[in-house]
């Protein structure tokens, strides 16, 4: 896996897994230069393929998605996600996808006009608020590709409270060769939130909300949504 040029290369760490494979911790890039604002409308105008360098601009969560499903020519395809507290090992939050759905039901799905455009594409995740106090998170994903190469795989990853920008991390994948099975532990580093913050964030279930876009050779092929409460137990 070749990392990008801004990679902190000493950090993309590899230990062993369960099985004798090999996991990769893959650190935020650090040097995030401020980018000119722009808005999701001014970028829906471009009328052309959006860059990394143009989401790193945005200021506010998207209403919608900036791609389609059918973008994803690569047919990279997300199989298990695991979040943990790196300083216990606890896990947090872990969800597999299940086994492949019959494609005749989708076929109906599609012939009816029932299909969900947004399913597969969201998240909505109940955390306590325990959760705000955490300094670095382990988020470990498995995915697969189609039969084509996969080169320079990125995924920047925007975090908003409400019209707040709270964080944004860039990561690199690196290269995936056609029709493998992958899987990295991205390394999520926090900044510490002030009091005031974290209890309106308590307060305000799912008001916190993320952008995931997904770049291969700078060019935008997914976009997730999730959405976040931090008053579970309560």
């Amino acid at each position: 896996m070749d990392p990008g040029p801004d990679t902190d290369t000493s950090q993309a760490a590899r230990d062993r897994k369960a099985g004798g494979g090999v996991l990769k911790r893959l650190k935020s890039r650090r040097t995030q230069p401020d980018r000119r604002p722009v808005t999701e409308d001014e970028l829906r105008a471009l009328g052309r393929e959006i860059t990394p360098e143009e989401v790193l601009g945005l200021r506010a969560v998207t209403r919608d998605y900036l791609c389609k499903p059918e973008d994803n020519i690569y047919n990279i395809d997300f199989t298990r996600f695991k979040i943990r507290d790196l300083e216990t090992g606890t896990v947090l939050f872990e969800i597999a996808k299940p086994p492949t759905a019959d494609p005749d039901e989708d076929d109906e799905e599609e012939e009816s006009g029932d299909a969900d455009t947004s399913a597969g594409r969201f998240v909505r995740y109940q955390f306590t608020p325990a959760f705000l106090r955490l300094r670095t998170v382990g988020a470990t994903v498995e995915f697969t590709v189609g039969d084509r190469p996969v080169s320079s795989f990125r995924m920047i990853e925007r975090h908003y409270f409400r019209e707040r920008l709270l964080k944004s991390f860039d990561f690199d994948f690196g290269f995936c060769i056609p029709n493998s099975r992958n899987s990295c532990e991205h390394i999520y580093e926090f900044p510490p939130l002030p009091e005031d913050l974290i209890r309106l964030m308590v307060e305000h279930p799912y008001e916190t909300r993320s952008d995931s876009f997904y770049f291969v050779d700078s060019k935008l092929v997914m976009h997730n949504k999730a959405d976040y409460a931090y008053n579970g137990g309560q």
